[in-house]
């Protein structure tokens, strides 16, 4: 296959293993002409399935978007998928925050959020075996079940304890867990306890709005906020300290992550970053949206990704059991 059959194969995929589409649905496509490749084909899938189709592409004289245009609120009649397929401006995020809030109003809607998406993305971790993703996702979710405290260390330095009672662990490998879903998608993740997070993370992959790190950032942690950051590299430490201090919970914890995509590679973009195999990530930030009860509050959330995690777990019975060593699962 040349690479447009590829991608229109992937975005088969991706319409029928992740949202579920058939001839029944009436697809939405929201895209602009950086975008438009792919767009046309996740609209060639739909094609494919024999779903109704609408495309609505942005007019580029009029961006950045502030709010949602009234011509696209009206296309929102009816539909049952919407795909989100767009530069990732952030100049844009108070009307994207604003459309997918229009998005999930009322009607039982499934939503394809990809800000950001590549044409490589589509070849290299939307292109992959489901099964094998939604197995490891699954498998990952159950070894979390009843876990009271999380133990993480790395090779370079990470040395944190987490406070997880009563925050389960979710997958984003399919609406059948979430209305919303991101492509690629391949991640399985909880909303930490506020206020038990202690110790320090050395970040060395990439981070969000820095891309990828050229000298590591470590990140001191007591109970469940930012205490110092520290770097090499000065400039790092300035522009994180500038862009994490938003407000007072934007320096709290608010996520951990896992990915389980074993097609995703590390770009510096955090679409596909965050789920790639063999890293984790924390998040600081809001999570009020998280399953379990997330209590952060802030206007950001912003992921730190790390490679090759160690991860101990005490369960409610007092019980430890090695979940992923140096990246890789152990169960």
């Amino acid at each position: 296959m040349n690479r447009e059959e590829i991608m229109i194969n992937a975005a088969y995929k991706a319409l029928v293993e992740v949202y579920e589409v058939s001839a029944k649905d009436k697809l939405l496509i929201l895209t602009d002409v950086h975008s438009r490749t792919i767009a046309n084909a996740f609209r060639d899938a739909g094609a494919k399935i024999g779903c109704e189709e609408e495309t609505y592409e942005i007019d580029e004289n009029k961006r950045p978007l502030k709010e949602p245009p009234e011509e696209l609120l009206k296309m929102l009649s009816g539909t049952d998928v919407v795909l989100n397929i767009l530069n990732a401006f952030p100049e844009e995020i108070a009307f994207r925050i604003k459309w997918i809030f229009k998005v999930e109003e009322g009607r039982h809607r499934r939503l394809g959020h990809m800000p950001g998406i590549t044409e490589d993305m589509m070849l290299r971790s939307v292109d992959v075996d489901y099964t094998k993703m939604k197995s490891a996702a699954n498998s990952l979710i159950d070894a979390m079940s009843n876990v009271d405290k999380i133990h993480i260390t790395t090779d370079e330095g990470t040395d944190l304890i987490l406070g997880v009672k009563d925050r389960p662990f979710t997958g984003d490998v399919g609406v059948q867990q979430s209305l919303e879903c991101n492509l690629p998608c391949g991640e399985v993740f909880c909303a930490p306890l506020e206020t038990e997070a202690n110790g320090v993370m050395v970040f060395n992959a990439s981070i969000g709005d820095i891309g990828l790190l050229k000298t590591p950032l470590k990140v001191h942690l007591a109970n469940g906020g930012i205490t110092k950051f520290e770097s090499e590299d000065d400039k790092l430490v300035k522009r994180i300290s500038e862009l994490q201090n938003i407000d007072e919970d934007a320096m709290v914890i608010g996520e951990l992550g896992i990915g389980v995509n074993h097609g995703a590679a590390i770009t510096g973009n955090m679409l596909e970053d965050e789920k790639a195999l063999g890293t984790a990530h924390i998040a600081f930030g809001n999570n009020e949206d998280f399953p379990g009860g997330g209590k952060n509050k802030s206007k950001i959330h912003r992921d730190y990704l790390f490679y090759r995690p160690t991860i101990v777990v005490t369960y409610s019975d007092n019980s430890k059991h090695l979940i992923i060593r140096k990246g890789k699962f152990d169960f």
